[in-house]
């Protein structure tokens, strides 16, 4: 009996096939105008970062009026460029609407192997395209850093509160609260 060969990954060229593309090697990819990008997928052991970012979440006003943190989800930055947040903030108006929804809110989990100018760049393309608040959560280090523009960051640790205003007026968690 022959045993089966693992099929080889092929990997997109073009931004239409990125869109057809579904990888089966566990692995994220993000479409960055012709450039490929490969992330891990979140990882189990930030499964509690997400629950006490729910868990948070739950009490705001924008929980009551159906609004959503949804992890890795699609967004079409501009017409050459798929991004997928680790976690980020939808309306409810968003997420029913035909267009291409932008978060105001995104939270990215950086990993010790996480290339240092990639997360820089895509942190640029987060506020050039109308994010207003952008959480780099660093759990090795315990510190969160909450950037509210480009040029504008609070880095906390421990006991700081982390805040999502303007977006998000009440969304707030220290540190410790998030990282356990």
């Amino acid at each position: 009996m022959t045993q089966a060969q693992p099929q080889a990954l092929v990997l997109p060229t073009t931004f239409e096939e990125f869109l057809r593309f579904e990888p089966a090697d566990g692995y994220k990819y993000e479409w960055n105008d012709g450039e490929l990008i490969k992330f891990s997928s979140t990882k189990r052991k930030h499964l509690p970062i997400i629950q006490a970012l729910n868990f948070c979440f739950d009490k705001t006003k924008a929980k009551q009026e159906r609004g959503q943190l949804i992890c890795e989800q699609d967004v079409m930055l501009t017409g050459i460029q798929m991004r997928r947040p680790d976690v980020a903030y939808f309306s409810d108006g968003q997420i029913h609407s035909d267009d291409e929804p932008i978060p105001a809110f995104c939270i990215e989990i950086i990993s010790p192997t996480d290339d240092a100018m990639k997360v820089e760049a895509k942190r640029i393309e987060y506020f050039n395209v109308g994010v207003q608040v952008l959480w780099h959560v660093f759990p090795e280090t315990r510190e969160v850093y909450v950037y509210t523009g480009r040029k504008t960051v609070q880095i906390c640790s421990d006991d700081d509160l982390c805040s999502a205003q303007p977006t998000l007026n009440d969304f707030a968690i220290t540190v410790n609260e998030l990282l356990g």
